[in-house]
C-alpha cells in the first residue's frame, strides 16, 4: 500500500478549490432558497442539500489543513 505524499501538487490544489467553490456556491444557494420558500417540505429538503454540500466544504478544507481538523 502506497502512502500519500505530505505535498499537494499545483493541479490537485486547482481541483480541490474548484471543488470548494461548486459545493460552497451550492450551499450558498441552497440556503438562500430555503429561507424564500414557504413549502416545509422544499425548505426542509433544500436545507439537507445546504448541509451536505457544508459537510464537503469542511472536508476539503480538512484535506488542506493536512487532516488536523477531524470531525
Amino acid at each position: 500500500m502506497q502512502n500519500v505524499p505530505n505535498i499537494i501538487s499545483t493541479k490537485d490544489l486547482s481541483y480541490i478549490c474548484d471543488m470548494f467553490n461548486w459545493n460552497f456556491t451550492t450551499a450558498k444557494k441552497a440556503l438562500n432558497y430555503s429561507n424564500n420558500v414557504t413549502d416545509n417540505e422544499i425548505k426542509e429538503e433544500l436545507l439537507n442539500i445546504f448541509d451536505m454540500h457544508k459537510q464537503i466544504c469542511n472536508g476539503l478544507l480538512n484535506i488542506l489543513n493536512g487532516g488536523e481538523n477531524e470531525q
